[in-house]
């Protein structure tokens, strides 16, 4: 009987250990699978990943000038192509020429996209044709100063030969003595003046005092007055 009951006790302590040694091996198990969120970072399915920026190229036009051409630009008045040069104006690369503008003393960019703002010098023909505008009788219309000045200005900044020629005649006053003459007249007849000589003397291939007297003469600017008594 006694030997029963101790073969029944040691079974007992037998499953007890098992019992224990299985418990902790779940334990061990669920310890090496947990692992702490807090350090996870889960990529979000709308986040946006970093773009690598291009430069992006302007598409560019056949290019009408090369280096050393005059051209003139209305705004500016007769200008000379230094070069031409990729700039980046934001994120884009643009093709521009170099222009050199003698009497402001400045060089202007204007990119090739552009370049429908500037024309060519004028011909030879086309000069003789402003001659003899300059030559004729001045056309003033009698309306209020403000609105003829408002005109005079377009007809600068258009950029046409014979437009600009009809200002000079217009405002011509025969000399160099401000006579009758407002100073916003006398700036717009300045303005205009300095515009046709600087085309002038690059068509006509004179200096500077040489296109002086040839304009001067057909403007009959400070000739020598006759006394007649």
């Amino acid at each position: 009987m006694k030997k029963r009951k101790k073969i029944k006790k040691l079974k007992k302590i037998k499953k007890i250990k098992r019992i224990k040694k299985v418990k902790k091996i779940k334990l061990v198990k669920n310890k090496k699978t947990t692992i702490p969120i807090q350090n996870l970072r889960i990529a979000k399915s709308n986040e946006q990943k970093p773009e690598i920026k291009k430069i992006k190229k302007q598409a560019t036009e056949k290019k009408l000038y090369k280096p050393n051409d005059y051209v003139v630009y209305p705004k500016h008045g007769v200008g000379k192509i230094l070069s031409i040069n990729n700039k980046k104006i934001g994120d884009i690369e643009v093709q521009c020429y170099d222009i050199k503008f003698e009497k402001d003393k400045a060089v202007g960019l204007l990119p090739i996209n552009k370049q429908s703002h500037l024309r060519a010098l004028s011909t030879i023909n086309q000069i003789n044709k402003s001659i003899s505008i300059l030559k004729g009788k001045p056309k003033i219309k009698r309306s209020m100063w403000s609105r003829r000045a408002q005109e005079y200005e377009q007809k600068i900044t258009s950029g046409k030969i014979y437009e600009l020629a009809e200002v000079v005649r217009d405002l011509n006053k025969g000399t160099d003595a401000i006579v009758d003459q407002s100073y916003s007249e006398r700036q717009l007849f300045e303005k205009s003046y300095e515009r046709i000589i600087s085309e002038f003397q690059v068509v006509l291939n004179l200096s500077h005092e040489e296109t002086l007297r040839k304009l001067d003469k057909a403007l009959k600017r400070n000739q020598p007055q006759v006394n007649l008594t």
